[in-house]
This record gives C-alpha cells, sequence and structure tokens, in this order.
C-alpha cells in the first residue's frame, strides 16, 4: 500500500523505474541454443527518449551477421546490426551511443540464431532506461521567444517583467489593445514608447466619435518601424475605417500630417515580428467638422466645383460624356449632409452599347464572339466564309449616345455581300446542250433545278433569293415548290441526298405584268417571263452553290456574241422519237445573240398556229443547230461564255438572260432560235421587290 501511494505521489518517477531494466539472449548467460529467437520493444513517454546500453556481446560471427543476428531499430528503422565478440569497452565506444529513440519514440530488438553452432555462445545482454529530452536546449523549435524552462517530462515558457504569456502558451506579447471610443483627442503611442518597441506585438486602437465629426490623425516626433531591404514592411502600422484601409506605414518616414481618416470611427492597428530594436511612432488624435468630398460619384463632375463641401451646399452631378443614369438623365442634385455624405447618389453608368444586332444578315458575325459593350469599346465584324465580302467599315465604336458607330462615323452595320459570278472549278473545253457538253461539278454553280410539278431551271442570285421565268412557277405562287443545287446529276435531286442542297420555296413572285393563267393555251407573248424566289432559309453557300451576278444596265451583250446557256432539258438523242427526252445530266452550250431583225421574225407555235409576239424586254440568241430546249426553262444565259478564257475562266459570270420560249427543238437545224427574258430590263423591279420582302 505505501509503494502503491508512493508511485501515485512521485508518478513521473515510478513510470521510469518501470521503464527500464534489462533485456538478455534467450539461455544467457549459459549460452543461446540453435533455432533460437527474441522480440523485444518498449516506447518512451511524453518528454522522454529510451536509451539502450549493450553490456555483453558473444555471438557466432557470420559474413553480414546472415547466421546469427542482433537488430536494434529505432522508431521502425534499423539503427544497428551485431554478431561476433566485443568487449564492454568496445560497445560503449561504437555501438551504444547510437542506441537511442526519439522523443516519445520506440526501440525494439530481434534476436535469431540459426540451426547450428560450433561451440557455445553465451549471447548479448543490455540495459534500457528513460532519459529526459530538455527542450530547451536541445529543441531549438521549442517556441519560447523569451525564456524556457525544462522538467523531467516536458518544458515551460515565461516572459520579462511588461510581457505576458499570449494563449499559445510560448509567444511573449504585451496588452496594447485599448478602446478610447467616445475621446476627442489625445496620444496613442507603440509599446515601450520612447524606447523599442516590444516584439511580437498585436495592438489595436479603437477611436469613435460622433457621425458628423471626422479624425484626423497627426504623426509627431521619431518615426521608425521596421522595414525590409526591399521596401516592404516587416512590422505594419495601418488604420481601418469603413471606406477602406490606409496602409501598412514604416520606415523612417510617416504619412503626410494630418492623416485624414475621413470617417468618425477608426482603428489603429499595429504589428511586429520578434526581432529588431526600432522605436515606433507617437499619434496625435483629435477631430474636426465633417465635409463632403468633390467627388459624388464617379464618372461625374460637380457644379459649382470646390475642394470641399460643408452641410447643406447642393451641387448639381453631371453625368461625364459616355455616361449616363439608370434613369436616362444626364444630372441630378445632391445635399452635403451633417455625416459628410452626399445625399441623393445616383451612379452614373458607363453607357451600354449592347450586342450589335446581326440578326437580319446571318453572314455578318463578329470577330470576337463575346465583346465588351460599353462607351469606347470597340468591335470588329468579318463575314462568315470566303463566298461573302464585307461590304462597309469592319471596326465600329460605341458612341456616347449608346450606338455602334464605324470608324468612319456610319451608324449603319456592315452587310455581307455574297461574292457572285464566281467559280473555284477549272473549266472545261467549251461544248453544247441541245446536242450540248456535260457540266462538270461546280462549272455551273449558280444552276437550280425544280422537278415537280414540272421540270424547270432557275438562277441562285443570293443566298436567300432565286431567278426563274415565270412561266416556270404560274400557277404555283400558293405552293411550296423544291429547288435543288450543287448538283450535276438530275437523279440526285432529292430531299434525302445529303450532297445536295435543298432548298424549300417561301415566297413566289411573279412579275406583275406577266399575263397568267391564258385559257385554252392560246398565248401570244412571254412578256415579261420573270419571277422571283425566296427560299425558306438561308442557303449555304460553298464551291459547288454561288450565286451568279446580275448585269449592269450597260447594254454590253452586242449581237453576234457569244453567251452560254445551261439545263436539264431536252437533249440530243439519235432516236429522233426521244429528241425531246429530259437530260439527266446538267448541259451547257454556246448560243450566240441574233439581230433584233432576226428575233422579230418570230416562230408560229404549233399549239396556237399564230407567230408569238416578240418584245423590246427579249432577245434570242442560237447558231449551229444548239440551244436551249423544252425542260431549260427559267435557267440562265450568261456572260462570258463558258471557256472562253475570260480571267481564268472563273468568272465573275452575268445573267443575262432566262430561258422563255423558242422554235421546236430540232438538233442541227440552224435556224433554232431561243428567247430569252432580258434581265437587265428587271432590275430595278428585283431590286425593289428583294429589299421589300427581306424588310418586312
Amino acid at each position: 500500500m505505501l509503494v502503491v501511494s508512493l508511485c501515485l505521489f512521485l508518478l513521473p518517477l515510478c513510470a521510469m523505474s518501470m521503464l527500464s531494466g534489462w533485456v538478455e539472449s534467450p539461455g544467457y548467460p549459459r549460452g543461446y541454443p540453435p533455432d533460437a529467437s527474441l522480440n523485444w520493444s518498449r516506447c518512451a513517454p511524453p518528454g522522454h527518449t529510451l536509451a539502450l546500453t549493450l553490456t555483453h556481446l558473444d555471438m557466432e560471427d557470420s559474413d553480414g551477421c546472415e547466421n546469427d543476428a542482433l537488430e536494434i531499430f529505432a522508431d521502425g528503422k534499423q539503427i544497428a546490426l551485431q554478431c561476433g565478440e566485443m568487449s564492454f569497452e568496445d560497445l560503449d565506444s561504437t555501438v551504444n551511443p547510437s542506441l537511442l529513440s526519439s522523443v516519445e519514440g520506440c526501440l525494439s530488438l530481434s534476436f535469431r540464431s540459426d540451426y547450428s553452432n560450433t561451440k557455445r555462445h553465451t549471447g548479448f545482454r543490455g540495459f534500457y532506461m528513460l532519459q529526459d529530452f530538455d527542450e530547451c536546449e536541445e529543441d531549438p523549435d521549442n517556441g519560447c521567444t523569451q525564456f524556457c524552462h525544462n522538467y523531467i517530462g516536458g518544458y515551460l515558457c515565461s516572459c520579462r517583467l511588461g510581457y505576458h504569456l499570449d494563449t499559445d502558451g510560448h509567444t511573449c506579447t504585451v496588452s496594447c489593445t485599448e478602446d478610447l471610443s467616445g475621446t476627442l483627442r489625445g496620444v496613442i503611442s507603440s509599446p515601450s514608447r520612447p524606447g523599442p518597441y516590444a516584439e511580437h506585438a498585436h495592438c489595436s486602437y479603437i477611436l469613435s466619435v460622433e457621425d458628423n465629426l471626422e479624425l484626423l490623425l497627426h504623426f509627431t516626433g521619431e518615426f521608425d518601424v521596421e522595414q525590409g531591404p526591399d521596401g516592404q514592411c516587416v512590422d505594419t502600422l495601418m488604420v481601418e475605417t469603413s471606406s477602406g484601409t490606409q496602409g501598412p506605414f514604416c520606415g523612417r518616414v510617416p504619412p503626410s500630417p494630418p492623416l485624414r481618416t475621413g470617417s468618425h470611427h477608426a482603428r489603429i492597428l499595429f504589428n511586429s515580428d520578434g526581432q529588431g530594436s526600432n522605436n515606433g511612432f507617437t499619434i496625435h488624435y483629435r477631430t474636426t467638422t465633417k465635409t463632403c468630398g468633390g467627388i459624388v460619384t464617379s464618372n461625374s463632375t460637380l457644379a459649382p466645383q470646390q475642394s470641399e463641401y460643408h452641410q447643406g451646399d447642393t451641387v448639381t452631378v453631371t453625368c461625364d460624356l459616355g455616361s449616363v443614369l439608370n434613369t436616362g438623365d444626364k444630372e441630378y442634385e445632391s445635399t452635403c449632409q451633417r455625416t459628410g455624405e452626399w445625399s441623393p447618389v445616383h451612379r452614373c453608368e458607363p453607357v451600354d452599347c449592347g450586342d450589335p444586332d446581326t440578326s437580319s444578315d446571318e453572314a455578318l458575325q463578329l470577330v470576337d464572339k463575346d465583346p465588351s459593350t460599353l462607351f469606347r469599346d470597340k468591335v470588329q465584324f468579318k463575314c462568315e466564309s470566303k463566298y461573302y465580302t464585307l461590304e462597309g467599315d469592319a471596326k465600329y465604336i460605341c458612341d456616347a449616345s449608346g450606338t455602334w458607330t464605324s470608324v468612319k462615323g456610319q451608324e449603319k452595320l456592315p452587310k455581307c455581300i455574297e461574292v457572285c459570278g464566281k467559280t473555284e472549278t477549272d473549266i472545261s473545253i467549251f461544248g453544247r446542250i441541245l446536242g450540248g457538253k456535260k457540266a462538270n461539278m461546280g462549272e455551273i454553280p449558280w444552276q437550280l433545278l425544280t422537278k415537280q410539278p414540272k421540270r424547270g431551271g432557275a438562277s441562285l442570285i443570293n443566298d436567300r433569293w432565286a431567278i426563274t421565268a415565270a412561266h416556270v412557277v404560274d400557277g404555283y405562287e400558293e405552293s411550296t415548290l423544291t429547288f435543288f443545287g450543287g448538283l450535276i446529276d438530275g437523279i440526285k435531286a432529292k430531299e434525302t441526298d445529303p450532297d445536295v442542297a435543298v432548298m424549300v420555296t417561301e415566297k413566289i413572285i411573279i412579275h406583275p405584268d406577266y399575263i397568267k393563267g391564258i385559257a385554252g393555251n392560246e398565248r401570244t407573248t412571254y412578256d415579261n417571263d420573270i419571277a422571283l424566289i425566296r427560299m425558306s432559309s438561308r442557303v449555304k453557300l460553298g464551291p459547288n452553290v454561288l450565286p451568279i451576278c446580275l448585269p449592269e444596265a450597260d447594254g454590253r451583250f452586242k449581237e453576234g456574241q457569244q453567251s452560254t446557256v445551261s439545263g436539264w432539258g431536252g437533249t440530243e438523242n439519235k432516236d429522233e422519237s426521244k429528241m425531246k427526252e429530259k437530260s439527266r445530266y446538267l448541259l451547257y452550250t454556246s448560243v450566240g445573240r441574233y439581230p433584233q431583225s432576226v428575233c422579230e421574225d418570230t416562230p408560229v407555235l404549233p399549239i396556237i398556229n399564230k407567230p408569238m409576239v416578240f418584245t423590246e424586254n427579249m432577245f434570242c440568241a442560237g447558231g449551229g443547230g444548239t440551244d436551249s430546249c423544252k425542260g431549260d426553262s427559267g435557267g440562265p444565259l450568261f456572260l462570258p461564255m463558258l471557256g472562253s478564257g475570260n480571267k481564268d475562266n472563273r468568272g465573275p459570270y452575268h445573267l443575262r438572260g432566262i430561258v422563255s420560249w423558242g422554235s421546236p427543238c430540232e438538233l442541227g437545224k440552224d435556224s433554232k432560235k431561243g428567247y430569252y427574258t432580258k434581265v437587265e430590263n428587271y432590275l430595278d423591279w428585283i431590286k425593289m421587290t428583294i429589299e421589300r420582302e427581306d424588310q418586312g
């Protein structure tokens, strides 16, 4: 009972006696048997290490101790491998100094013997014991900033007079937090002023006065706050107010007096590290009546202009150029309050032009897809592909009125105009249509085909519109027709073919002066045989689908001049009964323009047995027994002639005529004449109709 009582009273010493003793090999000292083994382990309590001292070693010796071996580990890591025979003096000088655990660490050993020994070996014996770890002497990171005191199993920190131990139990600091609210004037200085300020100081001085007063800080005397060689503050002095933080301040030059806080409430913060001998600072604080500053809100000017304003002063706030109030006004009045604040305060926001509206031109795109749209920001436009050209300025600026204006002053956005009459395909050697030449893909990319309710052609003139003969669509103005582009094989003209451009009509507009729906097939004229077709969606342009240019009203298509006409209409066939069969493939041929007098001698059509009426809205062409034929109606006649060598045979090509009517198709008949709608006579109608429909 006495022993228990003593152990309870002297617990550290009892724990030490319990963790000390001997460890020895099996059978020591008589000798260890073959195939013997021993595993042993002990751990140190907090504030201690565990040491092992070998006093005897007599074991079978072998290379690398592969027969009999004693292995000793500290915290799981091998620190010794022993065998053979060593005196105590040798053990104590070479092996024992390393047999030590870390603080609160563990020592363990493993002994083994093999199946036989040539002679008897007594084995090993060692003494283990706890050792107190002196944190103050042996641990440079003990954390005590001033004094360190070691005791068995631990240590504690203490401080010099005037300091107290912080809550971490290691840092010595000073009491320098003070609430000075309500005082209108006074002095604040660094701890230990006028001497060097305390290390590890974390000071907070709170100043608070009536809300119509402003705190002013005057730095007096020597100013000396530690600064690093790079100019950065090592120790810091800062002033916090509701409007922000001033500082940090350091070095030997104080802030220019007086330091205006702009507030009736402030907190002065001072922090120092654990070294240095700087002398700190002294601050005299006082108050003054609050005034309003010369800014009510950003992006504005005041009238009248003064450096400061007093309670009751009223000013007119005018938004700067490029800024506007959320009410849409440019100015308002504001009055200085007793608290030094303006009221009311409305923000002058930068004008926002918003994203440019490119909805009316689907090919028009922004270079930057997510541009900034505020006053003086810039945007740049481009067209979606090389098949368009940008008409107008490319760069626009957001102006003060909230409008995008080009660098040249143009408010209207640019347009993407289709590149017309150009091809990307080398033109093959010239051929014929009635007895014509098969076109290659991309040679006539503006040529369109419709098959139902009757076969006909058309010409693409931009990415939404095509032009054809009125009689091709006569009677179907309220219907939805399908046109095909980007093909030469008429069999591929179906909605399910992914390689074909399918175009569905949205509106069909026949020229108002075209005589429609003649009863009994007694038509005697095809005057004004022209119609416009608006597609239901924008046509995707590419190398095989491109528009043709409209002509200029210049009369450059002269008598005798060769042009090209194309289509899927009737073609040559050795079997005369199949002469008027429609061609599977797109064919083209050259025709020359006949003189006016030849055109006036119109053929007598078998159906009505009367000559057709020729007008100034037509011309005729043919020659050599080649021409357009039935099924080519609505298709193009264009200049220059394909294969003429004009500018690398790639255009620009202009639509001069629309296949309208003609004498019966007879292969080889030199008198064959085809009559065409003269497109140049309808340029104004085409332009006005397209503009009217596109706008709305």
